[in-house]
């Protein structure tokens, strides 16, 4: 069973048809490059440097609603699924001129609760996801 973790939210000034497509071309994630087809029961794969070190990470598309909703399972290692990882969840509702977005963790497995030094570093990291995805999706070009 899943254990929600982390929560963070930002309020982006851009509709949720541009947060979408900066949410699916990575913009949450400078540096990354992200391989899926989007579509549920597929695979997302992760690669690209964190702190300096380079990284490739895996998962599995858990729901899609364009514009509204995206889950995903990550881990990160081998392909195969470990005992213990977590679904990273994204939910885009309206928000006055602009676009709500909630970025939700949930932890799965053996290792699912968490101390709350590890909770505020998950939502220190997502926090910065989220600035990420606001500055792209709000970048007028």
């Amino acid at each position: 069973m899943a254990k929600q973790v982390a929560e963070v939210v930002a309020v982006i000034e851009a509709e949720a048809t541009r947060v979408w497509t900066a949410l699916k071309q990575g913009a949450a994630m400078p540096g990354t490059r992200i391989e899926t087809d989007w579509q549920v029961g597929h695979p997302i794969v992760f690669s690209g440097s964190w702190k300096g070190m380079a990284f490739k990470d895996y998962g599995e598309i858990q729901q899609v609603a364009p514009e509204y909703e995206v889950a995903f399972s990550h881990w990160s290692g081998s392909a195969e699924r470990p005992a213990d990882y977590h679904i990273v969840r994204y939910r885009l509702t309206p928000d006055g001129r602009g676009t709500r977005v909630t970025l939700t963790q949930f932890n799965v497995g053996p290792k699912a609760d968490v101390d709350a030094a590890t909770r505020a570093e998950f939502e220190k990291n997502w926090r910065m996801m989220l600035d990420g995805l606001k500055k792209s999706a709000e970048d007028v070009h």
